[in-house]
């Protein structure tokens, strides 16, 4: 018991055991987080002058180092700072003038690229857009650059591009420009005049559109060109697309998604990448093969009876029969291609009884003497090859199935697997206009240059003379007879392709030149896809255009002597 016996200490207070054991859980009124019942002890004397001097270390090494930025390195930060908000951006260069033969513009700039309003120039002329993927790879092209796509925007695109400038712009902190400077002038593209004549382009699209309306046909095409030079006057196609429509925002689109719902294809440059089956507009070019490989002379009639029967190996009562649109009777070459007799070429392309025939390897051969079946070489991208039939393009396309003589036949009469574009056509009639000359096409003002020719055919003069006749005599009394005019003469070869399973429609063509005796310019029209018992459709066009010229540009009738 005298262990909790009261105590007594120096200073005259006792002590209750209940303060020697007091803690927080009997004293329910403690609360830990205030501290309460710890011991607290003063701060130390010297601990506010450590304090001091450590902020006074801070601020001074703050202050050095500012002076060192500012009075040390500040002139060279300032030229870095300068830098960081100044940058060089493109200017791009004005575009170049598209004009005509006769300067008349095609395409100029208005703020934006502006094309002539007159239909029947947008394939001709094109248009622009941003460099896609294959732009990029080549190299030299930025985002923002509108260049050529299509037509002579893309063909003469280097020359219309001219050269890109710099300009200093200064820029905010929010990246706004705040003032430019040109440091670099752009250098604006070149004016690129072309050999089209911008009215009689105009007028053949009038035309072709007028009678592919009137006649159901779904669409056309025309070319004009100078037999001597290989520049063409006039090349366009219905239906086309506007070329304003690439620059005319959210109306252009629409447009252009019309276009591109159009099943007639207004995209489709149809004189250069049309494919079509040319029909008899190739008797001239067979018959000139027969004469220089001696298969026949110009005299020599053939009978047409209206058909020609030749033996089935599969079935010897019945014969294979093969028709002539009508019976001409005994007709010489002049008067075949004159009257357009089916029989006659089937005799000279593949032989019958007693003639002996071109067969179709030398079918084949000066078919592509005049041209068909490669390329062009025309300045617009996207040019097919074309096909003259053979055993070997039958084997690969018909299963195995052998050449038979029926084959060559139709193939002298441009039917079966013959197909051309309408630019090798003008251009293989030019040909024949000029005494063999195969021209390379141009739309480019050639001015005095020398043409660009692939080749001279070989063949007699007196030989190409006798076809070019039967051509004369086709316009004065024979298939082409909507072409003979009073105000110059015109030497002209009609066709008429048979198209589809059902052979319900054609396309109607015409080829030929003027005048007859000094030639200065070949043609093409090709009215596409028309009902079978149509009979105005592709001479029609270019008489409607030939009566034209006859009032607005009779020049081009002149007979001059070419310096070619």
């Amino acid at each position: 018991m005298h262990f909790f016996r009261t105590r007594r200490f120096s200073r005259g207070r006792e002590i209750s055991p209940d303060e020697i054991l007091l803690d927080s859980h009997n004293l329910p009124s403690f609360d830990k987080d205030q501290f309460e019942g710890e011991l607290e002890k003063p701060i130390a004397k010297h601990t506010p002058l450590i304090l001091g001097l450590c902020c006074v270390l801070v601020l001074t090494s703050l202050a050095l180092k500012t002076a060192t930025l500012q009075v040390v390195y500040g002139a060279s930060f300032y030229e870095r700072s300068q830098a960081n908000t100044l940058r060089f951006e493109s200017e791009f260069a004005p575009r170049g003038i598209i004009m005509d033969r006769h300067s008349t513009p095609l395409a100029w700039n208005e703020e934006q690229r502006m094309y002539t309003a007159r239909p029947g120039f947008g394939h001709l002329l094109g248009y622009l857009g941003y460099p896609r993927e294959a732009e990029f790879a080549a190299g030299g092209y930025e985002p923002k650059e509108l260049i050529g796509i299509a037509g002579a925007e893309l063909i003469y695109g280097d020359s219309l591009r001219g050269k890109k400038g710099k300009k200093l712009v200064e820029i905010d902190a929010h990246g706004s420009a705040q003032s430019e400077a040109v440091h670099v002038p752009p250098v604006r593209g070149d004016d690129v005049v072309l050999s089209i004549d911008a009215e009689l382009e105009h007028e053949l699209y009038k035309a072709i559109k007028l009678f592919a309306d009137e006649r159901d046909f779904q669409g056309g095409t025309g070319i004009i060109m100078d037999v001597h030079t290989g520049e063409l006057l006039a090349m366009t196609n219905y239906p086309e697309y506007d070329s304003n429509a690439f620059m005319a925002g959210r109306d252009g689109n629409n447009l252009i998604a019309n276009y591109l719902q159009d099943k007639r294809l207004p995209f489709l440059n149809r004189a250069v990448q049309g494919l079509y089956t040319p029909g008899s507009v190739v008797k001239p070019f067979i018959a000139l093969a027969a004469l220089e490989e001696g298969v026949i002379t110009p005299e020599k009639k053939i009978l047409s009876t209206g058909e020609l029967r030749v033996a089935n190996p599969y079935d010897p009562k019945r014969d294979s029969i093969f028709r002539d649109w009508k019976a001409h009777g005994w007709v010489d070459m002049r008067e075949a291609i004159a009257v357009s007799s089916d029989i006659y070429f089937y005799v000279v392309g593949g032989g019958y009884k007693g003639e002996k025939g071109l067969g179709i390897s030398r079918v084949e051969e000066w078919s592509k003497r005049f041209g068909f079946a490669k390329p062009t070489g025309s300045p617009f991208s996207g040019e097919p090859k074309g096909v003259v039939p053979n055993p070997e393009w039958k084997e690969l396309n018909f299963d195995g199935d052998p050449w038979r003589v029926g084959d060559t036949y139709h193939t002298s009469i441009g039917q079966y697997g013959y197909q051309v574009t309408p630019m090798q056509l003008v251009r293989a009639t030019a040909a024949l206009a000029n005494g063999g000359k195969l021209l390379h096409p141009q739309i480019i003002s050639l001015d005095g240059l020398p043409p660009s020719i692939e080749r001279t055919i070989e063949s007699k003069p007196e030989n190409i003379r006798v076809v070019q006749e039967g051509m004369r005599m086709a316009v004065r009394q024979g298939t082409a007879v909507g072409l003979n005019v009073p105000y110059v003469e015109v030497a002209a070869k009609t066709g008429t392709a048979e198209i589809g399973t059902t052979k319900s429609y054609v396309n109607s063509l015409v080829v030929g030149y003027f005048p007859f005796d000094k030639p200065r310019y070949a043609f093409v029209v090709l009215m596409e896809r028309g009902p079978y018992a149509n009979t105005v459709g592709a001479s029609a066009a270019m008489r409607h255009v030939l009566d034209w010229m006859a009032e607005h540009a009779p020049n081009y009738f002149e007979k001059v002597d070419s310096e070619w």
